[in-house]
C-alpha cells in the first residue's frame, strides 16, 4: 500500500493550514461587512491562488500548491469529502413539515422561481453557445447545466440572510424558505439527470439510473425518514451523545454518498438526500445539528471554497460581457419568477418583489454544479468564473436589496 512521503505529508499540512488560516481571516473581515463568510472564504482562495498569490508570489504558490502531486491528490481527496458533507449540511436544512405548511404558496413560488430562470437559462446558451463558452460537450447537455444552475436557490445563504434580517420566523421568512427547500430538491434531481447524461462510469444504463435515482429519493423521504425515525431513539438512548449520532450520521451521509457516485450520478447527491431525510426527523435534535453544522461549517466548507480560487486564473479568464449576460439571467430569471409567483399568491407588490430577491441568492450550489461540469469538459473557465461571480454577487445583495423593498414597512 503506497503512503506520502514526509515532504508529502510536511506540504500537505501546510496547504491545509494555509488554506484555513487565509479562510478564516476573510470570512471574519466578510462578517464585519455583513455578508455571508463564504464570500470571503472564496475571496481567501482567489488571493491564495494564480490569480493574486501566483502573480505576485509565484515561488510561494508552486511550492505550496503546484510542487507536490501527492499532496495534491491528498489535497483533493479531503476536498471531495468537504463537498459531501457540505450538500450533508445543506441537506439538513430542509425540513419538509416547513414545505408542507406553507401550502400552495411555497409550491408556486417555487416551481415558477425555478421554471423562468430555467427557460431563461436554457434558450440563451442553446442559441448562442460560442458566446456561453461550450466546452467539448454537448449543446443539449449545455444549455440544460446552465438552466439548472440558473434555477436552484442557495438555502444555507438565504436562511442566513433572512435570520440576519430577523425575517426567519415571519409568514415571508417560512414561505421563501419553504420554497427554497423545493428549489434545492427538484434542482438537484434534475442535475443528477444531466450527470447521467454526462456519461459517468456506470454499469447501469440511463433510464435505469434515472429510475433508481428517483426511486432512491422517494425511499428516502419515505420509508427512509420513517427507518431513522425508529433508529434515532435508540441510539440517543444507548450510544454515547454526541458521539453516536456524529459518528453514525456521517456513516450513513457517506454510505448514501457512495451509492448514488455507483448509480453514476454524484456523491453530493445522495449526501443531500440523507441530509434531508435525517434532519427531518423529529429525534433529530436542533442541539445535534449545531454541533455539525459548527464542524462542517467551519472546517470542511472553508477548504471547499478556497479550494476554487486555486484552481484557476479568476483576472486571466475575466470576461465582463459574459459575466454581465449570467448576471442578467440570473437577476430577471430568479427576481421575475418567484416575484410573480408570490403576487399571484396573494403578496403585495412590494412583498412579492422582496420574496423575489430573497430567493435570487445563490451561493455553494451553483459553485459545486460549476465544478463537476468544468471537471467534464462541460464549460470552460470563463463561464466558471462568471458562475462564481454570479454566486457572490447574488449572495451579496440578496439582503440589502430584499431590505430596500421593504424600506416602508414597520420594523
Amino acid at each position: 500500500m503506497e503512503s506520502l512521503a514526509h515532504k508529502d505529508v510536511i506540504n500537505l499540512l501546510l496547504q491545509l493550514a494555509s488554506m484555513l488560516l487565509a479562510a478564516r481571516v476573510f470570512a471574519e473581515i466578510a462578517q464585519k461587512l455583513n455578508q455571508p463568510s463564504v464570500v470571503g472564504e472564496i475571496i481567501a482562495g482567489i488571493v491564495l491562488g494564480p490569480t493574486i498569490l501566483g502573480s505576485f508570489g509565484p515561488e510561494v504558490f508552486e511550492f505550496l500548491f503546484r510542487s507536490n502531486p501527492s499532496s495534491n491528490l491528498a489535497l483533493d481527496g479531503i476536498v471531495q469529502m468537504a463537498v459531501i458533507l457540505l450538500l450533508f449540511v445543506a441537506g439538513l436544512e430542509v425540513e419538509l413539515h416547513l414545505v408542507w405548511s406553507q401550502g400552495k404558496s411555497a409550491v408556486v413560488i417555487s416551481l415558477l422561481g425555478l421554471v423562468v430562470p430555467f427557460i431563461l437559462g436554457f434558450i440563451f446558451p442553446y442559441f448562442f453557445f460560442d458566446f456561453f463558452g461550450l466546452g467539448d460537450g454537448d449543446r443539449l447537455l449545455f444549455s440544460l447545466f446552465l438552466g439548472t444552475a440558473m434555477s436552484i436557490t442557495a438555502l444555507p445563504v438565504v436562511v442566513r440572510i433572512l435570520m440576519d434580517m430577523n425575517l426567519f420566523k415571519t409568514k415571508m421568512g417560512m414561505v421563501i424558505v419553504a420554497g427554497a427547500m423545493v428549489n434545492d430538491i427538484i434542482g438537484w434531481l434534475i442535475f443528477s439527470v444531466i450527470l447521467s447524461f454526462m456519461g459517468q462510469s456506470s454499469n447501469l444504463s440511463l433510464f435505469s439510473t434515472i429510475g433508481i435515482t428517483l426511486l432512491f429519493t422517494a425511499f428516502m423521504l419515505t420509508l427512509g425518514k420513517a427507518l431513522i425515525d425508529r433508529i434515532l431513539p435508540w441510539i440517543n438512548k444507548n450510544l454515547a451523545w454526541p458521539g453516536g449520532i456524529l459518528s453514525l450520521s456521517m456513516a450513513f451521509c457517506f454510505i448514501a454518498a457512495a451509492f448514488t457516485e455507483w448509480l453514476g450520478i454524484h456523491a453530493i447527491f445522495g449526501a443531500f438526500i440523507f441530509g434531508v431525510a435525517l434532519g427531518d426527523s423529529d429525534h433529530m435534535s436542533e442541539k445535534a445539528k449545531e454541533i455539525i453544522h459548527q464542524f462542517i461549517n467551519n472546517i470542511f466548507a472553508p477548504l471547499f471554497f478556497v479550494s476554487i480560487g486555486l484552481k484557476i486564473n479568476f483576472a486571466a479568464n475575466f470576461d465582463i460581457l459574459l459575466i454581465l449576460a449570467i448576471l442578467v439571467i440570473s437577476f430577471t430569471g430568479k427576481i421575475v419568477g418567484s416575484g410573480f409567483g408570490a403576487y399571484r399568491s396573494g403578496y403585495t407588490f412590494r412583498d412579492a418583489l422582496a420574496v423575489g430577491f430573497g430567493m435570487n441568492a445563490r451561493g455553494a450550489m451553483e459553485i459545486i454544479l460549476g465544478i463537476i461540469a468544468l471537471e467534464y469538459g462541460l464549460i470552460d473557465e470563463k463561464l466558471f468564473v462568471a458562475l462564481v461571480v454570479m454566486a457572490l454577487v447574488t449572495s451579496m445583495t440578496s439582503g440589502p436589496l430584499m431590505k430596500w423593498a421593504l424600506r416602508e414597512k414597520p420594523a
